[in-house]
């Protein structure tokens, strides 16, 4: 699989890059329920044996779950270490319930590293992102405490997550951001507007999330496998997964059906491809639970969408519009 810089940095990356949000399972309140850990790990070996170099991961995933099933996968992999991406800013308690608090106070930043450190097994962090900007008055605080570890040695690199232009800019003056990590799908494209332009011309890497919106696109929902969604699944409650918007994303996916058919290639793939189309895109991170699932995604990393299938994929955003969902 082909590599190409993250923005300014010297990391090196592949299109694709694993999302380890799902195998945090569940028991808090954005968790997918229950993940078989052995097989979460299987999966881990199956992403990095097909050539995906990167792993995205946070605390908050399973509250400090998915940290620990990335550092378990590693310490039983033989092979070079894929580059290690986490977040910071999200704290959650499963005794309570799981509900999600931010801070990002200096304090609570150099906690959370020294806790992913410990649970990763890990000296260094590739990538260290604050997860969202929230609240919005700490960012300064936890990007000069970030830019203090990256001085320590701890992190290599510095990024963000869900971050606006002008959010952007006020981070610049104290240290270089390396990446933003923004939602960007066939069905979510308010970055196209501001967001990508901006990093282009800063010279920010772009890794994009959810490019099949948490699974949708993928080829593989259908309502019946909704309606049994585990009960502490957040998608449950996703207005994505709910009518009027249901119906038209599972019309998108029966396009995008016939179009994967003619390449040899799943509805997800033809999904993620069309995020990698721009070079404004560095990468995309897909979510994957089972080794298969990686099978079934890889081919996204060197598939190019005919000017005619781009053209097809328009036409029906434009004959099938829907006011804008409502993100996270």
């Amino acid at each position: 699989m082909k590599t190409s810089a993250l923005g300014h940095s010297d990391l090196q990356i592949t299109p694709l890059g694993l999302g380890a949000w799902a195998i945090g399972g569940g028991g808090w309140q954005f968790g997918w329920g229950h993940s078989d850990d052995r097989q979460s790990i299987a999966t881990i070996h199956r992403a990095l044996d097909r050539d995906i170099n990167w792993i995205d991961t946070a605390p908050i995933y399973g509250v400090g779950h998915s940290e620990e099933v990335v550092g378990a996968a590693l310490r039983e992999w033989p092979g070079e270490r894929p580059h290690l991406f986490t977040k910071c800013g999200l704290h959650g308690d499963k005794r309570g319930g799981g509900a999600v608090t931010h801070s990002l106070k200096a304090g609570d930043v150099r906690a959370e590293c020294e806790a992913s450190l410990r649970r990763l097994g890990v000296e260094v962090i590739d990538l260290y992102q604050i997860h969202w900007p929230n609240p919005e008055h700490e960012i300064e605080e936890a990007w000069t405490t970030m830019a203090e570890l990256q001085q320590e040695g701890k992190v290599r690199h510095l990024g963000v997550s869900n971050f606006s232009v002008a959010q952007l800019q006020r981070l610049l003056p104290i240290a270089p951001v390396a990446s933003l990590q923004p939602p960007y799908a066939l069905l979510r494209r308010e970055v196209e507007v501001e967001l990508l332009p901006f990093c282009a011309e800063q010279g920010i890497g772009v890794l994009v999330y959810s490019p099949m919106m948490s699974g949708l696109l993928s080829g593989s929902m259908t309502r019946e496998r909704i309606a049994a969604l585990p009960k502490d699944d957040w998608r449950r409650r996703d207005v994505e997964y709910q009518e009027p918007r249901l119906s038209r994303t599972l019309a998108l996916v029966e396009l995008l059906r016939e179009i994967g058919e003619r390449h040899g290639r799943s509805p997800g793939e033809v999904a993620v491809a069309w995020t990698l189309r721009t070079p404004l895109v560095t990468g995309a991170i897909v979510g994957a639970r089972r080794p298969d699932q990686i099978d079934g995604l890889v081919g996204a990393a060197d598939f190019q969408l005919s000017a005619t299938e781009l053209a097809g994929i328009e036409s029906f955003l434009v004959h099938h519009p829907l006011e804008r969902a409502v993100g996270r």
